[in-house]
């Protein structure tokens, strides 16, 4: 396609839609704006965009495709600057957050312009983050949602799928309602659950001061979404409250059912409700990208001798594998230790599972 497309927020998802956009369609032009100057003059140097400009009116007014990647809270406010702006008649706006229903809501007086707006989320993310992160594949084979008005001119909603081509996702197109029910059954009410599991260990660890120095390992690992941005997990709660508040309701019922179990002692029964958990859990798609970005974890048991974790990073460096994360569960003596090293894609870990092997005989295990 030959255009003009303005991305506002020149993050890891904006930035990576840029490299999208700009190798899908070479002859389009990308224009950046994001508030914090650096962030644009970087993506500027560093290729997601071809030019940044200091104002969002400035990008807005001659682009065919703008493209908000902002927090949800920033969105709004840029959604209301967008009408004051003369956009092109033919114009499409979509955005990347989290949320839909209130979004939606709140494009209305640009919908009432004649400007078309697409919801979007697309369910891809890094453990890194700032435009220095953005990548081309950060999308690939993930599920980007699109969430139209049912009013919405069908050959709209083809442009913003084929400008978007690049990223090579998965498009699926859901009602902004339905789309914050799912993705707030699967993503966001598990940070809440994450946090809460992490403030009540908080609060125990006063009478308990060794619960800290012991919670690690798995403990961490269940709770890695707690350490996500306090600001942006405030923003999206809020707008999707009334799913959060039913998920919650729900999930009272299902600790109250099974903490009768407890007290009655109910052997078959608890047994019965990990078996059904783990028969579900077992059956989700494997490798997969969803709503929460995925850990691709690899555990190798290393021996206990001086620079034996060089020596692995070593070998990983020298195959060009990259890490997102690196740590030690357990070391003692004369025993093997578990080294847990962290991939940003199923594949770098596949790489690494040769890598280690070739040069190694350390066992390796890992979740597939």
């Amino acid at each position: 396609m030959n255009g003009k497309v303005f991305i506002i927020g020149l993050g890891l998802i904006g930035g990576s839609l840029g490299l999208c956009i700009k190798k899908a369609h070479p002859a389009s032009t990308v224009i950046g704006y994001d508030i914090r100057s650096r962030q644009a003059n970087l993506a500027e140097m560093l290729g997601p965009v071809d030019k940044a400009v200091g104002t969002i009116r400035e990008g807005a007014e001659e682009a065919d495709l703008i493209i908000i990647s902002a927090p949800v809270r920033e969105t709004e406010r840029i959604l209301q600057e967008l009408t004051t702006c003369t956009l092109k008649d033919t114009a499409i706006v979509t955005d990347t957050g989290s949320t839909k229903d209130k979004i939606f809501q709140i494009s209305e007086p640009l919908r009432k312009q004649g400007i078309s707006f697409i919801g979007g989320h697309p369910m891809a993310g890094s453990h890194k983050s700032g435009i220095t992160a953005a990548k081309e594949n950060l999308f690939e084979n993930a599920f980007y949602i699109l969430s139209p008005d049912k009013e919405e001119k069908p050959e709209n909603v083809s442009a913003l799928k084929n400008w978007l081509v690049g990223t090579n996702a998965k498009f699926l197109e859901l009602p902004p309602g339905e789309h914050d029910f799912l993705a707030g059954v699967i993503s966001h009410f598990p940070h809440i659950i994450a946090a809460s599991i992490v403030h009540q260990t908080e609060k125990l660890s006063g009478d308990h001061p060794l619960l800290p120095r012991l919670a690690a390992g798995g403990f961490k690992d269940i709770t890695r979404i707690a350490s996500s941005s306090p600001e942006m997990w405030r923003d999206i709660l809020l707008h999707n409250k009334e799913t959060l508040v039913s998920l919650l309701d729900m999930w009272t019922k299902e600790m109250d059912s099974v903490k009768s179990l407890l007290i009655d002692s109910n052997e078959e029964a608890i047994a019965a409700y990990f078996a059904d958990a783990k028969t579900f859990r077992d059956a989700l798609p494997v490798n997969k990208k969803g709503a929460i970005p995925a850990f691709y974890d690899l555990f190798v048991d290393i021996p206990d001798y001086p620079g034996v974790v060089s020596e692995i990073t070593g070998y990983l460096a020298k195959e060009n594998i990259s890490i997102t994360n690196i740590r030690i569960i357990e070391t003692r003596e004369e025993i093997y230790g578990v080294l847990v090293i962290s991939f940003q894609t199923a594949h770098d870990r596949e790489k690494a599972v040769k890598c280690i092997q070739t040069y190694t005989t350390f066992p390796l295990e890992y979740e597939i």
